[in-house]
């Protein structure tokens, strides 16, 4: 089955950053930034999520409450790939997945206990036990029209299993780097595929 692609040219765009992350990740600014200077006409919006998985995707849809849901389209990286799939499926939009997490319940649980953010060390978090039952009850069984989704997976990906994430997204367009590593270090050079698939770019 052929991807799908947005039915028109989005509107509004939602980037979601992965576990000890923020808005400040390369590929956030990258992605933004281009938006920002080629579509100043889309919303963005990358939030800096909470620790709890419940309360993030609560910011989510409270941030996201007014966009049109027809045209609006999500991006999201590891955790954030978990969390965007969740907001395709109930919502019905396109979702870009970079290198997504498919279980975090269980590769999170070893990391119950105080973290350090990615981008600044000195800022703290604890993660708690009860947000594992919480990653459990926002899991999407199966996705239900994978022709809205892309899938960036890099099989160098230090951190998840390349084929756990290919095998999620059966009949997704995915684009299966060789080699690579989690932080997806060429992003640039994939861009134009993710904005094409989007309808940001001819």
């Amino acid at each position: 089955m052929p991807a799908e692609s947005p039915t028109q040219t989005p509107s509004h765009l939602l980037y979601l950053h992965g576990f000890r992350s923020s808005p400040q990740s390369v590929k956030s600014r990258r992605m933004l930034g281009w938006l920002a200077e080629h579509r100043p006409d889309v919303t963005t919006w990358c939030p800096q999520l909470p620790p709890s998985p419940a309360e993030a995707l609560a910011m989510v849809e409270a941030g996201i409450t007014d966009w049109p849901r027809d045209r609006m389209v999500v991006v999201g990286s590891s955790l954030g790939g978990f969390y965007a799939t969740w907001v395709a499926e109930r919502h019905g939009c396109p979702a870009v997945l970079l290198n997504p997490a498919v279980d975090p319940a269980r590769d999170l649980a070893k990391y119950i206990g105080e973290q350090t953010a990615f981008h600044d060390p000195a800022e703290r978090f604890f993660f708690r036990a009860e947000f594992i039952d919480q990653l459990r009850a926002l899991t999407v069984a199966a996705i239900s029209r994978p022709q809205r989704y892309l899938a960036l997976i890099a099989k160098g990906d230090e951190v998840l299993d390349w084929r756990e994430m290919s095998a999620r997204y059966p009949g997704a367009q995915q684009i299966v780097l060789e080699g690579g590593d989690h932080a997806i270090s060429d992003f640039d050079d994939h861009l134009p595929s993710l904005l094409h698939f989007l309808k940001l770019i001819p």
